[in-house]
């Protein structure tokens, strides 16, 4: 591969390795969504959390209630007044999933070599003989020498806490299979996965749709997150289904591919998501392990041509246990950054691992040393061929406004949004300073009453690299007087954040009139 290929900034000094890194106001541009849950559920916890680095919060509603992820989230919301950081909220739902119920949690030892049988027969109790699955047609979609894996908190590489399973037969209700891997399996709950097995159950479950429109609801979810996504009529269904449920109306799908289904029609899902989460842990078994790699490099680039946020998954699994993660999980997450992943997605190592800020931190400093060397010239080359010519007006201006500020050297980039769409075009281009995206709130009305829009706008810019997210004073109107005042408390909260400092350049990306403008001032 020739280097002016490579998105790895060119000569970097060996020097500069062994030097200490020099602090910045922002560590990081690239996004953190932490998942919460035992180990990071008080307020205590959630602040340390926010200070390190994370800016979306996951609740994952494949284990616990309602009344348990509201709690979580009621701390939430306090330790974000106690350390005024904003953090967006993602409702993660189960979707599709197999699940073999251990209700006695016995320690179940699979030894390789021996036979289990899969049954859809739920009376039965789960054993090293006998593996109850909830899912009643397992029978009539697999067949023999199909893969079926079975594991604890999904499947963590380790042959010692998940079952590979080959299909023998199959008899009635039951699935006969081989052990292939020696191993032990505890708890309650154990996920199932049939790989590259057609499951015809729906993407988004009536529970699904429940928890959505109670809990969802309730609480003005910025982001769904659409577990195993098959097809672009998932993320329509999921769309229609949020349209009827007022203010969810704004808020953004995020498709994840998790399965081989989801992998074949990746294009179509693109169109029609508002981001693409690349859940590398249940891809990982459908897919061949020298195959990942290439994957995520594919799917990263569609997702950046698109404009369209793209998250990693799996990225430090000895974290859980671990307070430094391993030399190949350190160089993979910096990998991810420069393939041009928005953001990090933390499942266990924060659920229910034992450094939860650690890993944040950890994670946090080394996106910072990728960012550093991320080619942005080469990459800025590539995203503008291949935006087809006219280009949208829009795309024009949010081009320009990265140009500019790469050749002044701004230490920051403003933008003026109220839908949201102008900010992320300019992190489309992946500017190399951070962008202050200062939302302007629009007045709206559905002829019942008249409501303000912008906090979804707002907080959804927490998922995209590079842009942090001020909202406007409602009160104010978009004229040109006013966008100078606005423009005023965000330099002003950009000097106190440290990121501008006098005699900086900053460039500013507004709206005047019916004229979209980009203008470069000094700072005195």
């Amino acid at each position: 591969m020739q280097a002016s290929h490579l998105l790895l900034e060119e000569p970097i000094r060996l020097a500069s390795i062994l030097e200490p890194s020099s602090p910045r106001a922002f560590s990081a541009l690239t996004k953190i969504i932490g998942t919460l849950g035992p180990q990071s559920r008080s307020v205590e916890a959630i602040e340390d959390l926010l200070r390190a680095g994370m800016s979306v919060a996951r609740f994952d509603f494949s284990w616990g209630s309602e009344d348990y992820h509201q709690e979580t989230l009621g701390n939430l919301i306090q330790a974000v007044k106690n350390t005024r950081r904003l953090c967006a909220v993602m409702l993660d739902t189960v979707g599709p999933e197999l699940c073999v119920v251990n209700a006695d949690e016995v320690e179940i030892e699979l030894v390789e070599g021996a036979s289990v049988i899969i049954t859809a027969d739920k009376t039965k109790k789960a054993s090293d003989k006998v593996l109850p699955v909830n899912y009643d047609t397992l029978v009539s979609a697999a067949k023999p020498k199909d893969t079926i894996f079975v594991g604890h908190y999904l499947f963590t590489g380790s042959e010692t806490t998940s079952v590979w399973l080959e299909v023998n037969e199959v008899k009635g209700q039951d699935v006969v299979c081989t052990v292939k891997n020696t191993a032990t399996l505890t708890g309650s709950l154990f996920t199932l996965h049939a790989s590259q097995v057609h499951l015809d159950l729906p993407t988004l479950s009536e529970d699904d749709k429940r928890v959505v429109s109670s809990w969802g609801v309730r609480n003005h979810i910025d982001f769904l997150s659409l577990s195993f996504t098959r097809h672009a009529d998932d993320v329509r269904e999921a769309r229609k289904h949020l349209n009827q449920l007022g203010e969810l109306s704004q808020t953004q799908i995020f498709a994840k591919i998790e399965n081989y289904e989801g992998l074949q029609h990746f294009d179509e899902i693109l169109k029609e998501a508002d981001g693409i989460i690349l859940s590398r842990g249940n891809l990982g078994i459908d897919l061949p392990p020298e195959k990942v790699f290439l994957f995520q490099k594919v799917a990263m680039q569609k997702c950046n041509r698109a404009g369209k946020p793209a998250i990693v998954t799996r990225v430090v699994d000895s974290m859980v246990d671990n307070p430094r993660p391993t030399r190949a999980e350190a160089t993979d997450v910096a990998n991810a950054v420069l393939d041009g992943a928005d953001g990090i997605l933390l499942g266990a190592e924060t659920l229910r691992g034992l450094y939860p800020v650690e890993t944040i931190t950890t994670i946090y400093k080394i996106c910072g040393e990728a960012e550093k060397v991320f080619n942005q010239a080469v990459y800025f080359k590539r995203a503008i061929k291949d935006v087809p010519e006219p280009m949208q007006h829009l795309e024009s201006i949010a081009s320009s406004a990265v140009r500019a500020a790469t050749k002044v050297r701004a230490s920051v980039l403003v933008v003026f949004t109220s839908s949201g769409r102008t900010a992320r075009l300019i992190a489309k281009y992946r500017p190399t300073m951070p962008v202050l995206c200062v939302v302007v709130p629009r007045l709206t009305t559905n002829r019942l009453r008249w409501s303000f829009t912008g906090a979804f706008q707002a907080r959804q810019c927490l998922a995209v690299r590079g842009l942090f997210p001020m909202l406007a004073d409602p009160r104010h109107s978009t004229d040109n007087t006013t966008n100078e005042s606005i423009l005023k408390v965000a330099l002003d909260h950009g000097k106190a954040a440290g990121i501008i400092k006098s005699h900086d350049r900053v460039v500013i990306c507004q709206k005047v009139g019916d004229s979209s403008v980009v203008k470069i001032i000094e700072m005195e």
